[in-house]
């Protein structure tokens, strides 16, 4: 292999990692306040500033803010609302927790099911970028594809609009800085890098539709002097400084559309390496974000001029330090059968395909002779697995755990109702999901939006599949995927992934439910005044 050759795998891997990345409970909230709405002079409503902080989880964020760590996010808390407990969307990674997102619908209407995820039509892998480990195994320029282009233009499902599409279709504007689900109305060349471009495969230019202003990384900037944020060693641009200098551009500029959704990624990856309870990752957010608050020229005319808001995606729960002891590979647990590897084709003989989201995982049957119900069993027989699901031909779902002979089964509709309003038939041992029922009222426990969420996944794309999750504290392993020991990890079910705080300042109303899936109504009733 020639050095040139070298050189060029190893940046569109580093580009490709770099784009798209790889709760602990709260023991003081603090308290909530609220400011009456500023209405603006020309009786538009305000501009709704949207910053999602990756990985930005309640408990250290109060230490933060109780440090003097995160001046800007304690001034904008202390002028609004505040929410610690937002219930994210699942499998808790963030192409499938933006895609609800920007469509207020979970994966069985968008249908990004996840960071990795196997195609039964395309008989190939879905990698949006994850580990080195795995990305020295598999075709980097389809994993630059398929997170950039295919992930908005061809799997976000055309028939759920996405916010963009839904303001423009209403005669607004909008904008989408740095965050991987972007599509919209407007199209737009991405710039791919020459050593991208060059490789024959990948057109020099990248069109794909977007919002009217979009920025991403290296591939598109709004701030003619933010390429000094793009070289490798700044992450191609896929940084907070980027993040915050495109926004307030656009705020200097006055060219602040109608809604902005902002993304600063680099809090996830110091809470995967130090773990949930870091602070540097939310005081550099907080850097960031008092240059977007500074555009105004002072925090109090930012408050007064727009809307405000600012959560995190998802949380990460603590992994043990002990590799050994922390990872549960599902190879060894399905070694009688013939699993597919990454670096290779879908073979004839190949009879299940795994696909590992950190806490969570897909196990595809791509066999007619692997019964699902066994792959079940085999699954079983780990203690460290929690919730281990599988579909039948009637949409139900039946849910049992590792070394557990229990069975809990739901579907859609029925007499139970629970606190979003979703009604459902349940049967079997509902402490398996760790609900409660009385006069046919669901109340959730560990597991927030449990029935909802697991559908969405459950029904999120074609094939026959199990998904199953890991308990806190422990993380899913599959062929040279990555591992987060002593640090954090998310994709799972449980409230210390699923669990995220909710800043709001500018207006006293806040979603219908405290859930992301709720937050793009939210938003369109904002700018629909």
């Amino acid at each position: 292999m020639g050095i040139k050759y070298k050189i060029t795998i190893v940046l569109v891997l580093s580009l490709s990692l770099l784009i798209v990345g790889c709760r602990e409970d709260s023991s003081q909230q603090l308290k909530q306040q609220s400011i009456k709405s500023h209405i603006p002079v020309n009786n538009r409503a305000k501009p709704v500033i949207f910053i999602m902080i990756d990985s930005l989880m309640d408990k250290p964020l109060q230490d933060a803010i109780q440090e003097g760590r995160a001046p800007a996010m304690q001034y904008l808390l202390h002028q609004g609302q505040y929410f610690p407990h937002v219930v994210s969307s699942f499998p808790t990674m963030s192409v499938t927790i933006d895609s609800t997102l920007l469509t207020g619908t979970y994966a069985d209407q968008h249908h990004v099911p996840g960071l990795v995820w196997y195609s039964d039509s395309r008989k190939r892998m879905i990698f949006y970028g994850n580990g080195a480990k795995e990305a020295l195994k598999i075709d980097q320029l389809q994993v630059f594809l398929d997170a950039i282009y295919q992930l908005n233009q061809v799997h976000l499902n055309k028939k759920t609009k996405t916010i963009h599409e839904e303001l423009a279709d209403k005669g607004k504007e909008s904008a989408s800085i740095n965050a991987i689900v972007f599509r919209g109305r407007t199209k737009h060349a991405l710039k791919v890098p020459d050593f991208i471009a060059n490789s024959s495969r990948v057109p020099e230019k990248m069109i794909v539709t977007g919002p009217k202003w979009l920025s991403y990384a290296a591939l598109a900037q709004l701030n003619p002097k933010n390429s000094w944020n793009t070289p490798v060693w700044k992450k191609f641009g896929m940084n907070n400084e980027f993040s915050a200098k495109d926004t307030a551009f656009l705020i200097s500029q006055k060219k602040l559309p109608d809604v902005t959704i902002a993304y600063f990624p680099e809090n996830d990856n110091l809470a995967h390496r130090k773990g949930p309870t870091q602070l540097k990752g939310i005081e550099k957010a907080d850097q960031a974000l008092q240059t977007v608050l500074n555009a105004y020229g002072s925090w109090e005319e930012a408050v007064n001029s727009a809307i405000w808001i600012v959560m995190g995606d998802s949380a990460q729960s603590a992994v043990y330090d002990d590799r050994q002891a922390a990872t549960v590979d599902l190879r060894s647990l399905l070694s009688h059968y013939c699993i597919a590897k990454l670096n290779q084709p879908v073979r004839s003989d190949d009879q299940i395909v795994i696909a590992a989201n950190e806490r969570m995982a897909y196990i595809y049957a791509i066999n007619d002779n692997v019964e699902l119900s066994d792959v079940v069993k085999s699954l079983q027989k780990e203690n460290k697995l929690d919730i281990i699901a599988m579909k039948d031909g009637t949409n139900h779902i039946h849910v049992t755990k590792g070394k557990k002979g229990k069975l809990f089964s739901y579907r859609p509709g029925g007499k139970y109702m629970d606190e979003y309003g979703q009604s459902w038939t349940l049967s079997g041992e509902e402490d398996l999901v760790d609900i409660t029922v009385n006069n046919n009222r669901i109340k959730y426990g560990k597991y927030p939006d449990i029935l909802a969420r697991l559908h969405g996944a459950m029904n999120s794309h074609e094939g026959r599949y199990v998904v199953v999750t890991v308990q806190p504290g422990y993380e899913l392993v599959s062929e040279s995927s990555p591992t987060h020991i002593g640090g954090g990890a998310h994709g799972s079910l449980h409230e210390k992934d699923s669990l995220v705080p909710l800043i709001i300042s500018g207006t006293n109303t806040r979603p219908k439910t405290l859930r992301i899936v709720d937050i793009k109504d939210w938003i369109l009733q904002l700018v629909n005044k």
